[in-house]
């Protein structure tokens, strides 16, 4: 069987999260969704997104990069979100059966307003 490789990037509240007012935390969070919807405009990030009903709610969101696994963590080290220390950045290869895993023409909010 053939296998397609893709890089992934899962987002996880970070243990030493700092606490942020409402306001505060509404503005990361749109520099955060401004700086994933940057990378996909470059073509670098595929699709990204939130989780829900998880069992562990330290797991925040899931993010899908054409990129090689270095690429993406460095790029990654530059968000918003995870320079403030809110989130941190688990990333992996994922192997899928080769055509497994399409994503085409997908649009990512640019801020929380959009989502």
């Amino acid at each position: 069987m053939r296998f397609d490789a893709h890089t992934l990037v899962l987002l996880v509240r970070a243990p030493d999260a700092p606490e942020l007012s409402e306001d505060a935390a509404a503005a990361l969070q749109d520099a955060h969704l401004a700086y994933q919807a940057g990378l996909a405009d470059r073509g670098l990030l595929t699709v990204a997104g939130p989780l829900a009903d998880q069992t562990d709610e330290r797991l925040r969101g899931i993010c899908v990069l054409a990129t090689d696994l270095a690429t993406a963590r460095a790029l990654y080290a530059d968000d918003p979100a995870v320079k403030a220390g809110r989130l941190a950045v688990e990333a992996m290869t994922w192997l899928v059966p080769a055509g497994g895993a399409t994503f085409t023409g997908v649009r990512l909010p640019r801020s929380t307003a959009e989502a």
